[in-house]
C-alpha cells in the first residue's frame, strides 16, 4: 500500500501525530500477512491455480470491483502475484489479537474455497476438490511467504536490527518453524532453503530474511515498519503467538538500549554468513528424516548451536524484564508477559531434552516429525509421497483433515477457542486504529457507498468525495475527519 509522504504527513507529524507515550514506551503495533496456495484435485479436466483463485475471488471482485478489498474486521484480503490469495491481518497490540485474526483469515480462506468448490463442480465435475495451503512450498519448488510486521521506533537503525535481531530470528525457529519433508531429510523450517540474503528492499528477484522496503504506515518520522520474511506459515497457535510474543521482547530490548544508549547484550551474536546458519537450523535434527544425529554443538562449518544462542536471548530478556517488569507487561494488553517468558523457557528445555513429544502439542514441525515416526513404526515402507501428501493435508485449510484430527484429539492444542475466531472474522481488535477502518468498511457495504481504502486512508467517492487519513496506528478514536465521512454514508 502506498506510504504517505506529503506535506499532509510532515504536517501531521509536526501536529503531534504520534503521542510521546506510544515513543517512549514499549507499546507495539503487530500483524501477519500470510500468502496461500492452491490447487484442485478429482476434476474431470485439468484447472490451473490461477483459474481456482479467480473463482475463489469471484465474490470479492462482485462486492470491490477488485480483487483487493479490505474486510469489516479491518483486515486487507487481495490475491498476490502468482495467484496466491493473501490475507493480511489489521494491526493490533497484542500478539493475542494478531493470532485472532491470523486465524479468522484462515477461515475466509476456507469460506472463500467452499463457494468456488461448489461453482467448480458444476463445471468439472462432482469429485472436484480445491485445496488451500497455509504452507510455504509447493510440489514444484516455488516458495511463497508468512511475513510478520512490528511497528519499532525509527531511532533504532536497521544495521542494529539486521546485527542483532538476526541471529534470534534464525534461531528461533526451533520452536517456530512449520517442518517440511525433502528427499535430503526432514526440516524444521520450510523457508530456510529459499532464503539467499540477510536484508533486502528486493522480494522477488532476491528474497531477504528482513525486507527494508520503507512504508511504515504511520509517522514515518517516528517509527518504521520492520517487516520479517523469514517465518514460515504456522498452523500451530501457540507458535504463531510465540514469535509474535518472543520477537517482540527482543526488540523490545533493542530499543530501550538504543535510546539509552548502552549495550543491549546481543552485539556479538550476529553470524558470518546469516544464509548459512540458517540452512544449519534447519537441519537440526541432523542427518537423515529421523534426525539421527544428537544435534548438539557448532556445525562444522562453525555455526553456534542454536539452542544456546536461544538460550543468550532468553538470559538478557529475563534480566531485561526483571528490571522493566511492569513497563513490558502494561505493553501487551492480553499477554502476560511471565507468560511469554515461561513458554520460552519450557520450549528451550524441550528442545535440550529432545522430548518431541511434548513439542508436537504445540510447535508444528514437531507434529509432523512424531506423526512421521508413528507412521513409519506402523509401515516401514512409508515413502516420501506419502510423508508429502500427509504434510500437504496438515497445511491445507479448506479440505484438510489432519490438523483438526489432532486438535480434536487433544494431540494439539489451540488457545483460542471458536467462538472468538469466529468473531475476529467480522470484529477488528477495538484497541487500534483497525476498528475505526471496520467501521468505515462496514457502514460502506450497508449503504452501498461506492468506497475505497487502504491502511491510512479512507475514501467515499459519490456522491460527494470525502476522505479520513489516520496516521496513528495506535489510535482508535474517531477524528473530525473520519466524522464526517462516517456521516456522508447515513442510509
Amino acid at each position: 500500500m502506498p506510504q504517505l509522504r506529503d506535506s499532509g504527513t510532515r504536517a501531521a507529524h509536526e501536529a503531534g501525530a504520534t503521542p510521546a507515550a506510544e515513543l517512549d514506551g514499549f507499546g507495539r503495533i503487530f500483524g501477519v500477512e500470510t500468502e496461500y496456495g492452491v490447487s484442485v484435485t478429482g476434476a474431470d479436466r485439468p484447472v490451473d491455480a490461477g483459474q481456482v483463485a479467480m473463482t475463489m475471488f469471484r465474490p470479492v471482485v462482485s462486492r470491490a470491483r477488485s480483487t483487493n478489498t479490505y474486510l469489516d474486521n479491518g483486515s486487507r484480503l487481495y490475491l498476490d502475484v502468482g495467484s496466491h490469495p493473501e490475507y493480511a491481518t489489521a494491526e493490533a497490540r497484542d500478539p493475542m489479537d494478531a493470532l485472532a485474526q491470523d486465524a479468522a483469515g484462515e477461515r475466509v480462506m476456507a469460506s472463500l474455497a467452499a463457494d468456488a468448490q461448489s461453482k467448480l463442480r458444476a463445471s468439472h465435475g462432482e469429485g472436484a476438490v480445491i485445496h488451500v495451503f497455509k504452507n510455504n512450498v509447493d510440489s514444484a519448488g516455488h516458495a511463497f511467504g508468512c511475513h510478520e510486521n512490528y511497528l519499532v521506533r525509527r531511532f533504532v537503525p536497521l544495521e542494529t536490527i539486521e546485527r542483532q535481531l538476526l541471529p534470534f530470528l534464525i534461531t528461533r525457529q526451533l520452536y517456530t518453524g512449520a517442518g517440511r519433508f525433502t528427499p535430503d531429510g526432514f526440516q524444521i523450517t520450510q523457508r530456510a532453503d529459499f532464503l539467499d540474503e540477510a536484508v533486502s528492499s528486493a522480494t522477488t528477484r532476491s528474497r531477504p530474511m528482513v525486507n527494508t522496503r520503507d512504508e511504515p504506515h504511520a509517522d514515518p518520522e517516528s517509527f518504521r515498519r520492520l517487516h520479517v520474511i523469514i517465518g514460515d506459515s504456522n498452523r500451530s497457535q501457540w507458535a504463531t503467538w510465540m514469535k509474535l510474543a518472543v520477537t517482540h521482547l527482543v526488540l523490545c530490548v533493542i530499543e530501550d538500549a538504543v535510546r539509552h544508549g548502552r549495550p543491549s547484550g546481543f552485539e556479538d551474536l550476529a553470524f558470518a554468513d546469516p544464509a548459512a546458519a540458517n540452512r544449519a537450523v534447519s537441519r537440526w535434527l541432523g542427518p537423515g528424516e529421523r534426525g539421527a544425529s544428537d544435534g548438539a554443538g557448532a556445525d562444522p562449518a562453525g555455526t553456534p548451536d542454536p539452542l544456546s544462542m536461544q538460550r543468550r536471548y532468553l538470559d538478557v530478556v529475563e534480566a531485561f524484564v526483571r528490571e522493566r517488569h511492569d513497563d513490558i507487561d502494561a505493553s501487551l494488553p492480553k499477554t502476560g508477559v511471565d507468560d511469554v517468558i515461561a513458554s520460552w523457557r519450557w520450549a528451550l528445555d524441550a528442545l535440550e531434552r529432545r522430548d518431541f513429544a511434548a513439542l508436537s502439542t504445540r510447535v508444528d514441525w514437531a507434529a509432523k516429525h512424531c506423526l512421521a515416526e508413528a507412521l513409519r513404526r506402523r509401515r516401514p515402507d512409508t515413502d516420501l509421497a506419502r510423508l508429502e501428501q500427509l504434510e500437504l493435508d496438515y497445511h491445507d485449510v479448506a479440505n484438510g483433515r489432519l490438523y483438526a484430527s489432532l486438535v480434536a484429539h487433544g494431540r494439539l492444542g489451540e488457545p483460542l477457542d471458536a467462538a472468538t475466531v469466529a468473531a475476529a472474522k467480522h470484529e477488528p481488535p477495538s484497541d487500534t486504529r483497525a476498528a475505526l477502518r471496520g467501521a468505515f468498511v462496514r457502514r460502506a457495504l450497508d449503504t452501498g457507498a461506492q468506497f475505497s481504502c487502504d491502511w491510512t486512508t479512507m475514501v467515499v467517492s459519490s456522491p460527494v468525495r470525502r476522505e479520513a487519513v489516520l496516521l496513528d496506528p495506535f489510535s482508535c478514536e474517531p477524528t473530525e475527519q473520519y466524522r464526517a465521512l462516517m456521516d456522508s454514508m447515513r442510509a
